[in-house]
């Protein structure tokens, strides 16, 4: 069974690649930064556990956050099921492919035959739009692909950090859409309130500040420095990130949202703050990323310092945005 008139959303970070192609498909498409927006998908978290071997660096909110919240403020119907059973969680994907509905899962890429990766990461979300005896069909991150069923549902199940219990969901578009205008302010000021008063140092601006603290102990924290440090910095630049660690989607986002509320001067200013703090964060990446290839602690020390200004200039922006 396969739904032939299903077309992806064509987008840089999975989780939004995933629902904006079920809502391309019930007839609703808005930009990529604008789903990060509205969405109130954007942050900051800094967080190192014993078992990782560098800090993780994530930009956005907590999986699928942004799904919800994205649905609640554009009034759109979100079916989300989570199952323990597998027979259960494979008939979740089916009845509605079976109805000609695409159906997003989240899963561990490690089990997907067509994704290159060498680690498990439980947050990661694809759109199935068909299947047969032997496989399903995926839409990821922007391509085509096929996957064994037997894959699929190991990467449904696995368990770990970032997982859900083979969540999946399918959505609905209602009739009364909220006119996007009155949905950004509440969406903005949301996120700013977050990013300003996070209930621990790891979120938000203090987590930037506490990663600049931290930054200059990479090269002795890493077990494989070469490795470690690179492979880190392709994450925060690369890995579905939109560059920049997500600060391109949401300057991106705020240019946009001149569009609905012209000459907002909050905007303009947040939108002038987000082009510096984006530039700086691809700055940090490479500067990361030198370090691994070079050894050089030097490089670290700059990246540092770059970090602690980014954080003031995203405080900034923040306080700026709060008022919107």
């Amino acid at each position: 069974m396969i739904i032939n008139d299903f077309e992806g959303f064509d987008g840089k970070h999975c989780e939004t690649t995933a629902t904006g192609s079920l809502m391309k498909h019930a007839g609703m498409e808005i930009s990529e930064p604008m789903m990060i927006g509205l969405g109130q998908g954007f942050g900051f978290i800094y967080w190192k556990m014993s078992t990782m071997n560098l800090p993780f660096i994530g930009g956005r909110s907590k999986q699928f956050e942004l799904t919800q919240n994205l649905c609640a403020n554009l009034n759109i119907t979100l079916d989300d099921i989570e199952t323990g059973s597998r027979k259960k969680a494979w008939a979740n994907i089916t009845e509605f492919i079976d109805q000609n509905i695409p159906v997003a899962l989240q899963v561990d890429c490690y089990h997907l035959e067509y994704f290159d990766c060498a680690f498990h990461f439980a947050g990661h979300f694809i759109c199935v739009y068909g299947y047969d005896q032997t496989d399903a069909y995926i839409f990821d991150s922007g391509s085509f692909y096929k996957t064994g069923l037997e894959n699929l549902e190991k990467a449904r199940f696995e368990k770990g950090p970032m997982s859900a219990k083979a969540r999946s969901w399918s959505i609905k578009i209602n009739q009364n859409q909220p006119a996007i205008k009155d949905v950004i302010p509440k969406a903005i000021k949301a996120v700013a309130k977050e990013f300003l008063n996070p209930p621990i140092k790891n979120l938000g601006y203090k987590g930037i500040l506490k990663m600049s603290q931290n930054l200059s102990k990479w090269i002795e924290m890493a077990p494989s420095p070469e490795q470690d440090l690179v492979d880190s910095a392709d994450l925060m630049e690369g890995g579905g990130t939109g560059g920049a660690l997500f600060r391109n989607f949401y300057r991106d986002f705020l240019k946009e949202c001149l569009e609905y509320l012209p000459g907002n001067q909050a905007l303009e200013k947040a939108h002038d703050l987000y082009k510096y703090a984006a530039d700086y964060w691809t700055e940090i990446a490479a500067l990361i990323r030198k370090t691994g290839l070079t050894g050089e602690n030097k490089h670290l020390e700059s990246a540092a310092a770059i970090c602690f200004k980014t954080a003031d200039i995203e405080k900034n922006a923040m306080e700026i945005l709060i008022k919107i």
